[in-house]
């Protein structure tokens, strides 16, 4: 039996746990609070589609209770990475494959990428802060994800799929591995979508796209995508913000399949949504702007490409995200070097 361990079980990470438990991989969650405690008393319930279904799976907040895992699923945020490496440890063993289920540039991102550039194997310190998940895990362990079903946890213990099943997987260096087979193999197997990609930055880029634009101003204005996309001063910045991501991701190789306008339309289409960066907001939970804004911006400016748009947004964000309590990625670098 495959062993596998969802760090994070939260609405995305649940999501995948009930899937592969229902594919028959033998998984564990790392949780906390009373999430952690109404999965231990009564089961991990999923509601999909109008069914509920219950899963007893075993729950802890300690790594070292469960041993050596075939493969580890990241489900917490990727800001929040840098902080769990070490927790990590007691489940590694030599060939422990790790995938992290985030939105943004992943910490892997420029292993075996490719790009023809001075990046090539190097760590972005605005993902992963002087290279601690690089350093600690070893990129040779990362398989790449682009997650695109909308979850939320209803009540501690329950999770609510909203949409989608669908998560792109690949090797950082595009080949068909049995690892990759095997993970994909399950989460079809427990009823979600798990293409095997061989250019999977294509996709992480393209997803991006709108994260990196759509968010932000939503996080600011409180408007949903249908509204930002159809006001015309939005879509003008929209696109300008789009404009600049593209000229970076193309500098690093990536190819971008639609088009600005298709992507934004894509975007507008979707009525009443709001992206996880405002969600997180009126949660009150830490933002995500370094994986989906600071990352490009770190990478335009290491290869001499201006981002001028991205810059603003990213600073109005952060301040209103400091103002807030909600981003303190500064205090996050302190701690990780007591």
């Amino acid at each position: 039996m495959i062993n596998i361990c969802v760090f994070g079980a939260g609405a995305i990470g649940g999501f995948i746990g009930c899937s592969l438990s229902k594919a028959g991989a033998n998984v564990s969650l790392i949780a906390r609070g009373p999430h952690k405690e109404a999965i231990k008393k009564n089961g991990l319930t999923l509601i999909s589609n109008n069914k509920s279904e219950t899963f007893k799976l075993k729950v802890t907040e300690n790594p070292s209770e469960l041993g050596k895992q075939d493969y580890i699923i990241i489900g917490v945020k990727a800001h929040a990475i840098s902080g769990i490496v070490n927790q990590l440890k007691p489940l590694l063993n030599d060939n422990t494959a790790i995938l992290s289920a985030v939105n943004g540039l992943p910490w892997w991102y420029f292993y075996k990428s490719n790009t023809g550039t001075k990046l090539e194997n190097t760590y972005i310190d605005s993902v992963d802060p002087h290279g601690i998940i690089w350093k600690t895990l070893n990129p040779k362990r990362a398989l790449g994800c682009v997650v695109y079903p909308a979850c939320e946890i209803e009540k501690p213990g329950t999770i609510k799929h909203i949409e989608g099943n669908r998560f792109s997987l690949g090797e950082p260096n595009g080949i068909n591995s049995e690892r990759l087979r095997i993970l994909s193999d399950l989460f079809i197997k427990g009823g979600l979508k798990a293409p095997q990609k061989k250019n999977l930055r294509d996709e992480i880029w393209i997803k991006l796209w709108g994260n990196c634009s759509f968010n932000p101003i939503s996080a600011i204005t409180g408007a949903s995508l249908d509204v930002i996309g159809n006001d015309p001063s939005s879509r003008l910045l929209i696109k300008e913000i789009m404009e600049e991501c593209q000229r970076v991701g193309k500098a690093i190789g990536v190819n971008f399949s639609v088009t600005i306008e298709k992507r934004i339309d894509g975007a507008s289409s979707i009525i009443g949504h709001k992206p996880s960066t405002r969600q997180d907001i009126e949660m009150k939970r830490p933002l995500e702007i370094d994986p989906i804004m600071s990352a490009i911006i770190e990478i335009g400016t290491k290869l001499n490409i201006p981002t001028p748009m991205l810059k603003h947004m990213n600073g109005i964000l952060k301040l209103k995200a400091d103002y807030l309590g909600l981003y303190k990625r500064s205090q996050i670098i302190e701690d990780l070097t007591i």
